[in-house]
């Protein structure tokens, strides 16, 4: 984490810090004007099915009702904005942020190309699907509390998942790749926590999607040197 937060504030990586949040944030700002009345019904139809919508219509005064609908939107609104914010990340800026990480500190580390812009993809895919799905099936559990630790769950599995691969993609051979993921599998899910919680601080966040890939590039290519070495 010292050093990704030192490689953060050098000026290349802080062009790269802001456009792909500003980015997701547009995205779907216009994806939410567009298709409100589509995301309204969708909403709608899950306060049905949970078996509160009966109720949200009987409240008075009305902007309470009102109220919790829009926090709905919210919560479905942010994450997709910090998701979208983190795979641009992964798929556009990791190779900026590799090459400067190995510049500055592994330059002798042998380049194997494990990894493949299909797997990139792919991995990516398989990342956004398990978080959707995690918020989707889980929706309920906000009636009754529980739904809180929600957005820290999704956000270690989308981390873990998306950068460890980005991270190894370029420098360990296929079979490294997958003797970290198996050696180092409780250390991705520690880095993909740790990360996930700066993005609930505020002005943090901002920083939390390049500073994730440079905390996984980091972590990554030092365990592959160990490896190597032993």
């Amino acid at each position: 984490m010292s050093r990704g937060l030192r490689d953060l504030f050098q000026f290349r990586v802080l062009l790269i810090v802001i456009w792909p949040f500003v980015a997701a944030a547009l995205l779907w700002l216009v994806v939410g004007v567009t298709f409100w009345e589509t995301f309204t019904g969708w909403i709608d139809a899950g306060l049905v099915a949970i078996g509160i919508q009966s109720w949200l219509e009987g409240v008075e005064p009305r902007w309470i009702a009102n109220g919790i609908q829009a926090v709905a939107h919210f919560i479905l609104f942010v994450p997709m904005v910090f998701m979208t914010a983190l795979v641009l990340t992964a798929l556009f800026a990791m190779p900026a942020l590799i090459r400067l990480v190995e510049e500055r500190h592994y330059p002798n580390l042998k380049r194997e190309s494990g990894g493949s812009v299909i797997g990139n993809l792919l991995n990516a895919l398989l990342a956004v699907g398990v978080f959707v799905a995690i918020w989707v099936l889980t929706l309920p559990l906000w009636l009754i509390g529980i739904g809180v630790v929600v957005p820290f769950i999704a956000a270690t599995y989308l981390n873990q998942r998306l950068f460890r691969y980005d991270a190894l993609a370029e420098h360990a051979s296929s079979a490294e790749m997958q003797t970290l993921f198996t050696r180092y599998q409780s250390s991705w899910w520690g880095l993909g926590l740790l990360t996930g919680l700066l993005q609930f601080v505020p002005l943090l966040n901002l920083f939390a999607p390049v500073l994730t890939a440079l905390v996984f590039i980091h972590f990554a290519l030092a365990r592959l040197v160990e490896l190597r070495r032993a």
